[in-house]
């Protein structure tokens, strides 16, 4: 994934490798009615500040807190992007 945009159009799994504050934005959503998800895997995400998104709610209910391994986050919207449920596995080295 080059620099901070989930494009959308380009797959539904994401890899980055964070090396410094990170703001993470996403483009192409698809319209309201419209079931999307897709996978973001972060390296090393305990090294800076990532934001993500706005109107993330998590399964569990907590943001998780980020490794400084290997983290997958999964996202999901039916509704255009107004709500992302989101879900996590982080590294458990």
């Amino acid at each position: 994934m080059a620099g901070s945009d989930i494009d959308l159009t380009l797959g539904d799994i994401f890899t980055k490798t964070v090396s410094g504050a990170l703001s993470l934005t996403i483009s192409n959503i698809p319209a309201s009615g419209t079931f999307c998800i897709f996978a973001l895997e972060l390296i090393n995400g305990a090294s800076a500040t990532v934001t993500l998104f706005p109107n993330v709610k998590w399964g569990d209910g907590t943001p998780p807190t980020l490794t400084s391994g290997r983290d997958v986050l999964i996202f999901y919207t039916y509704d255009g992007g107004d709500t992302w449920t989101g879900f996590y596995q982080l590294d458990n080295k």
